[in-house]
């Protein structure tokens, strides 16, 4: 698996698993009140919506919880506040970062990352400064539940239609399916309903050109990355740094 693909995987596994990231019950309940903000409380017809639901559960979100996240989202003036912004910058060795965020104070948010890129040794730049090496992508992860992966990569060959854009690859124990965005909802429930167990999807920013790193080099970067994630108003983190595995097993 790609250094970037597996950093994204790891994230996952470690807000799950984490006790110092107990803040991820605030982001996701963020995502949440947005989605229903943006797009009605109703999941079945808010696809948004339902996918931060599906986030919160893969955290173990209690349900009252999750409730309450929908209940501001549809109800509450305090939602309103929250704007989604995305800001761009280099970290060290040249890595492209792009930061989503949700942010009630555009102000704080952006001193907090610019400290945060700054001791890092990178920058915040302008609005698609490194944008351009990105392209808006769902990501998949299908698991292979004891069955060859070749085989079962095959197997979604025939059922799923990626687009002219996508992609099925086998990455270490499961298959990946990439699509573009807007075939995203209807791919992962064709997946599903050909009995398939999606382990992970997300709507990503996958990047078009990467930057491999040594050892050494990744420390620093991956440092930069938790360091962002560790921010109240980040919601998430892409680059297009390609990691050694060694390293991201010792983050894992």
């Amino acid at each position: 698996m790609s250094g970037h693909s597996k950093w994204a995987g790891i994230k996952h596994k470690k807000a799950i698993v984490d006790a110092k990231r107990a803040q991820i019950f605030t982001k996701v309940a963020r995502e949440i009140t947005v989605a229903a903000r943006d797009g009605g409380d109703d999941p079945t017809g808010n696809f948004r919506l339902r996918l931060a639901i599906q986030k919160a559960r893969e955290v173990n979100m209690p349900a009252d919880n999750i409730e309450r996240a929908i209940q501001r989202g549809s109800g509450s003036k305090d939602s309103a506040a929250f704007e989604e912004v995305r800001y761009e910058g280099y970290g060290p060795h040249a890595v492209a970062v792009m930061v989503d965020v949700l942010t009630d104070n555009r102000r704080r948010t952006v001193a907090s990352l610019r400290n945060i890129f700054t001791r890092a040794g990178g920058a915040l730049g302008e609005s698609n400064s490194v944008g351009w090496m990105f392209t808006h992508r769902g990501v998949i992860r299908v698991e292979a539940k004891g069955h060859d992966p070749e085989q079962l990569a095959l197997e979604l060959l025939e059922v799923v239609d990626v687009g002219i854009d996508g992609d099925i690859s086998v990455e270490d124990d499961g298959v990946v399916v990439t699509v573009g965005p807007t075939l995203f909802e209807e791919v992962c429930r064709v997946i599903e309903a050909a009995g398939h167990v999606i382990e992970d999807s997300d709507l990503t920013m996958s990047p078009n050109v990467t930057v491999e790193l040594d050892a050494k080099q990744a420390e620093t970067v991956v440092r930069l990355l938790e360091n962002l994630d560790d921010d109240d108003d980040v919601q998430q983190v892409y680059a297009n740094a390609e990691f050694p595995d060694s390293v991201l097993e010792s983050v894992g």
